[in-house]
């Protein structure tokens, strides 16, 4: 549901936010005119407060007490209200260059190093995928008529590793008999195909732009646009690796992790659960402009893992060129300082792929 904020409320709104996060305790209007100058009246601002809270942006965890920022209260300030520390970036980036020395240490020792950084700078629980190593090339594609109306595409790897799948041939062409006719068609399509595709990763090619196929294989387009990306999907599909954990300590003293069965079912997916929480930071935003790295925002309900969901996860992934490799992630209550939280998390994504490429 779209909110549409005045100017005023979305002030409002924003210092709300900002003295909850720094006190966590319930903001009243009288805390916001002596902390803010917003150039109202308590009276303005507790009316001002009250829609916000309609609108289901702040509530009041106590009849007499003041408010406090929703999920959505906490989504539209992310979106809408701040903007990521650059002050900050620049200290990540200059702190991971100066403490990690790539040509001396083991690459797990240099990635727990930048999630100890990360967890320092942020406050929050870092988390640092190892980086994927499976990043085969296409070497050769062949289309193989095996029987009328049946044939099999053939993918062979880098590493000389040949992975098939069996598909009929696409409506319109098994009314077509003749098998010359057809195995000819395959061979052009398939040289075609390994003009185009030879040398690149298996994970780019679900995302490579098909409509540069010619009109002449617009026949094949479609059908060959979901064949080959759903082998290349299954065929370089990732494991989940080990995720480098740092700051978890100092993050679960916050009130928010009071409750003891709570800070044990966060501990419990980040020791022994990883591979659920692996999948979650890894999942792949879809990029405008492959040379940054976009930051993906969870706030508390938005997370799928139950053990999280009263906390916020705010990732990115790094790159060798355009493949991504792994994930930085930070994790934290729903009360974290968002513009240093994805300022932190942006710098280190682009640090680690101008390392790794």
């Amino acid at each position: 549901m779209q909110v549409q904020l005045t100017n005023r409320q979305q002030h409002i709104l924003w210092a709300t936010v900002r003295h909850y996060i720094a006190t966590a305790e319930p903001v009243g209007s009288k805390a916001l005119v002596e902390e803010y100058d917003l150039g109202v009246s308590s009276a303005t601002i507790r009316n001002v407060m009250g829609v916000l809270e309609k609108s289901g942006l702040l509530y009041q965890p106590h009849t007499s007490a003041g408010r406090v920022p929703s999920d959505s209260g906490y989504r539209i300030y992310v979106d809408k209200l701040i903007t990521p520390s650059e002050v900050l970036a620049k200290e990540v980036e200059l702190a991971l260059q100066q403490r990690l020395q790539w040509e001396d240490w083991s690459l797990e020792i240099l990635l727990q190093g930048a999630a100890q950084i990360l967890a320092s700078l942020s406050g929050c629980i870092s988390l640092i995928t190892m980086p994927q190593t499976n990043t085969a090339t296409v070497r050769h594609l062949q289309l193989v008529q095996i029987e009328a109306g049946r044939i099999m595409l053939i993918l062979v790897t880098d590493n000389y590793e040949t992975h098939s799948k069996l598909m009929d041939l696409p409506p319109g062409r098994s009314e077509k008999p003749d098998t010359e006719v057809i195995d000819r068609e395959l061979q052009i399509v398939s040289n075609f195909l390994n003009s185009h595709l030879r040398g690149r990763s298996l994970l780019e090619i679900s995302t490579l732009d098909w409509s540069q196929l010619d009109r002449e294989f617009q026949l094949y387009g479609e059908f060959l646009k979901t064949s080959v990306a759903e082998l290349a999907n299954r065929t370089a599909a990732p494991a989940a690796t080990q995720i480098m954990v740092r700051g978890v300590a100092e993050v679960l003293r916050q009130p928010e992790f009071s409750q003891l069965q709570q800070v044990q079912t966060i501990i419990q997916l980040l020791e022994e659960e990883q591979e659920q929480l692996w999948r979650l930071i890894f999942e792949e935003p879809e990029l405008e402009d492959t040379n940054k790295s976009k930051v993906t925002v969870r706030i508390g309900a938005e997370n799928p893992l139950e053990p999280i969901r009263t906390c916020s996860l705010i990732s990115s992934t790094y790159r060798r060129g355009v493949v991504p490799l792994g994930s930085v992630g930070v994790l934290g209550p729903t009360r974290l300082d968002y513009e240093n939280a994805i300022a932190v998390v942006a710098a280190a994504a682009d640090y680690l792929s101008e390392a790794f490429s």
